[in-house]
């Protein structure tokens, strides 16, 4: 059980200043593990496994259809760009009836540091696919998001965000995909870091675009971000997850009495404030042990629990494995 912690809390105020999407918005980062730009001849297909990391793909020129376990194929045309935020399996290929290749079968060309060049050629024994007069250009990324796997905007997301209508809304985005696309094409000094930080700004405007145009359920996380008043107390709760926030505090921060904001609470988020808390705590407990080497006696002090071990079975509960699991598969 969850102890009040002998700390002093402050009292609470309701936060002002970005809205909850902003907030997480301006400190969403995309950590660039690798980029790549492919230059394939049809007829051509390649399978991306699942991994941690999220994909990004971007077509610059010839098209391509995409597919994903359990869904249709999909055609993807010059200018569009996907963003598959869990990693999820997937096939890109120059036409659904080309039998796919892995793409760590591919040979790849260092352009420079984090960056790789794919050529694949056409095959010349397959007649009946005449190549097509250019190549395919792809632009393709693989970067790890600075959120938890388990962070509600990301397990919300869908497997699959395509880009192509958010180009048609918001003139900036082309620009992006075409400075992305000129970094990888050219070898200039830099590019990584423009990249990651171009990265980040497409991530958030197809991330934006997805909440607005409210392709999630009406409960949970994004329910959450269209009320204002839940979505003060959801931000209050992930700025500070180690105070002991407890339901007349949270309360406080809604502006609401108790029994109204837990009822509020619970029908837009889908989950009590308890739950949720807890949650939350647990959350920044695994990112301080897997990537700080936190002790698991310390995240537990932080985070207001009277002993290692009523925090241990607070966390195998909500996480699936025991804190020590996590600390032992740590880098």
């Amino acid at each position: 059980m969850l102890a009040h912690s002998s700390r002093p809390s402050p009292a609470a105020e309701p936060p002002s200043g970005p809205d909850l999407l902003t907030q997480v918005l301006l400190g969403l980062r995309l950590d660039g593990v690798e980029y790549g730009r492919c230059l394939m001849h049809a007829p051509w297909a390649i399978d991306f496994p699942t991994q941690p990391e999220a994909n990004f793909h971007f077509v610059a020129n010839g098209g391509c259809w995409l597919r994903t376990p359990g869904s249709d194929w999909l055609r993807l045309n010059p200018g569009d760009a996907v963003l598959l935020p869990r990693g999820g399996s997937h096939t890109l290929a120059s036409d659904p009836d080309v039998p796919a290749v892995d793409i760590d079968s591919l040979a790849r060309e260092p352009v420079s540091e984090s960056i790789y060049l794919v050529r694949g050629e056409p095959d010349e024994t397959d007649a009946a696919r005449p190549a097509d007069a250019g190549p395919s250009v792809m632009f393709c990324g693989t970067m790890r998001f600075n959120l938890d796997p388990l962070h509600p905007l990301l397990a919300m997301m869908p497997e699959v965000m395509r880009a192509d209508d958010l180009a048609r809304r918001d003139p900036s985005v082309p620009a992006l995909l075409e400075a992305m696309e000129r970094e990888v094409a050219f070898d200039r000094i830099g590019a990584c870091g423009i990249l990651a930080r171009l990265a980040d700004v497409l991530a958030a405007s197809i991330i934006r675009a997805w909440v607005e145009c409210g392709c999630s359920d009406s409960s949970g996380w994004i329910a959450a971000l269209h009320c204002p008043r839940i979505g003060k107390v959801i931000a209050a709760i992930h700025a500070d997850p180690q105070r002991d926030w407890s339901v007349p505090a949270l309360a406080d921060v809604m502006g609401a009495s108790r029994s109204s904001f837990a009822e509020a609470f619970t029908r837009t988020v889908g989950e009590s404030p308890a739950k949720y808390v807890a949650k939350v705590k647990m959350f920044q407990a695994r990112r301080w042990i897997a990537q700080d080497g936190m002790r698991v006696a310390v995240a537990a002090d932080r985070l207001g629990y009277d002993s290692e071990a009523s925090f241990s079975r607070a966390f195998k509960r909500i996480m699936g494995t025991p804190p020590s699991a996590v600390r032992s598969s740590a880098p």
